[in-house]
């Protein structure tokens, strides 16, 4: 007789270790859920696990009470000890892949950047090459056009020639300044010298926009400075929103903020433009250059936010760990 009371006995703790375990597999699948991206097989599943819980919770409020139940049911009761066993193992392992497959996706986005990264590096290297070439291959040639040009004696000239020698400084002059400029767009040398926030006033101060314009520029940054690719990545972007707003958005002002806050460096842009709908970011004439913002971000690790409406102009924050 004890020797069956204490059989009953176990078997009642074990049933009641039996429903802890379903209860806590279920709890576990409920969790992942959200990492299943809220995948409907693995919803119905979670719910499974929850049902077979509650009817084990009332087998067990049932069985408890019924010891000659149980004393004809050992079987039954190991099977279902073995089963809550099984299900809370199986549970765990699919957890592991879930973390598995996280960890694959983290590898895969950091390779994602540092080919981007590698991209842009390559890209940037370019355009300094190309600009070093205007800058002292070109440049001086046209420089000494321009002194050959000064030494000539327009006195000795009809007025027809001396026209034609003045006008023909004049077009000099301007390619001279035209090969400044596009040197300098290639590779700006006030960002890497001076640093973000004088890089920017001082391509604000050279638009030539045709049209008027407030833009307004509020910094902390002042000469700190930051990874050159940080720095040339949010130059670049600026300049595109910048010349994109002009072009584009019809507006009247532009407002830019350029914050360090701790370890990460925030830029928030808009202007009171026409704006657009976002829905048609992927057009290539209103996506406006946004997918290459979006890439240049993506390999710096930072995040991006727009919001654009018709008539409701353009927003755009960006934020990027430094």
């Amino acid at each position: 007789m004890r020797s069956q009371d204490s059989t009953a006995m176990f078997i009642k703790i074990a049933l009641i270790l039996s429903v802890l375990l379903q209860f806590l597999a279920a709890l576990i699948a409920i969790s992942l859920i959200k990492r299943t991206r809220y995948n409907i097989s693995w919803i119905l599943i979670s719910i499974g696990f929850l049902m077979m819980a509650v009817r084990r919770w009332y087998e067990l409020a049932y069985i408890y009470n019924a010891d000659e139940l149980i004393r004809k049911n050992l079987i039954g009761s190991w099977i279902a000890v073995l089963t809550s066993l099984l299900m809370f193992v199986g549970v765990i392992f699919i957890r592991k892949i879930f973390n598995i497959q996280d960890r694959i996706d983290k590898m895969r986005k950091q390779n994602e950047s540092k080919i981007l990264s590698a991209i842009i590096s390559t890209e940037e290297k370019s355009r300094q090459q190309f600009s070093k070439e205007l800058h002292d291959g070109l440049g001086p040639l046209l420089s000494s056009v321009k002194m050959s040009l000064s030494a000539i004696d327009k006195i000795k000239m009809n007025n027809t020639n001396k026209a034609i020698i003045e006008n023909t400084e004049q077009n000099v002059d301007e390619a001279i300044l035209t090969v400044k400029e596009i040197s300098n767009n290639l590779s700006p040398h006030i960002l890497k010298n001076f640093g973000l926030t004088k890089a920017v006033e001082t391509f604000i101060s050279r638009l030539k926009t045709g049209q008027e314009i407030d833009i307004i520029l509020d910094s902390n940054i002042k000469e700190n400075r930051f990874d050159y690719n940080t720095e040339i990545i949010l130059y670049r972007i600026l300049c595109e929103l910048i010349t994109n707003t002009i072009k584009h958005a019809k507006a009247d002002k532009i407002s830019i903020d350029l914050f360090h806050k701790k370890d990460i460096l925030e830029l928030i842009y808009f202007d009171n433009g026409i704006g657009f709908d976002t829905e048609m970011i992927g057009n290539q004439k209103t996506g406006m250059g946004l997918s290459n913002i979006h890439s240049r971000i993506k390999s710096l690790e930072g995040s991006i936010d727009i919001y654009s409406q018709p008539d409701e102009g353009f927003h755009l924050k960006i934020v990027l760990p430094v």
